[in-house]
């Protein structure tokens, strides 16, 4: 629940700070920090008591909130397996095939690098 009330509140700082693209004048309002940060812990103090007073409604929340979750869940791995599909590691076969070199390592790839030899000094 408390995802969703912080995905919420981001969610409405994003809007509000996004440019208008409508012809109208925008209203001039006056609104302090101070009376902003007032109206912001009066909402905070009304939403922790949310469920306090309407359990259904916030049982039904955080079954919404899981639902959406699975769901989010499930088009994460789809979008990574069709990336995975699109831009993952092919084969050696295929990358042979291309040109390009493979990118397997050999035994000789795991030796110390060869440093030549080191000037003396005194």
């Amino acid at each position: 629940m408390r995802f969703l009330l912080r995905m919420a509140f981001w969610l409405g700082v994003v809007l509000v700070l996004l440019p208008s693209a409508s012809t109208q004048p925008t209203p001039k309002v006056q609104v302090g920090t101070v009376e902003a940060v007032t109206a912001a812990r009066a909402a905070v103090g009304d939403l922790r008591s949310f469920c306090d007073r309407q359990p259904e409604a916030c049982g039904i929340g955080s079954q919404a909130a899981v639902a959406i979750g699975h769901r989010a869940q499930a088009g994460a791995k789809m979008l990574y397996e069709f990336l995975n599909e699109q831009l993952g590691p092919q084969t050696p076969e295929a990358v042979g095939s291309t040109g390009k070199p493979s990118q397997t390592l050999t035994p000789a790839d795991l030796g110390p690098a060869w440093r030549g030899q080191q000037p003396h000094r005194n």
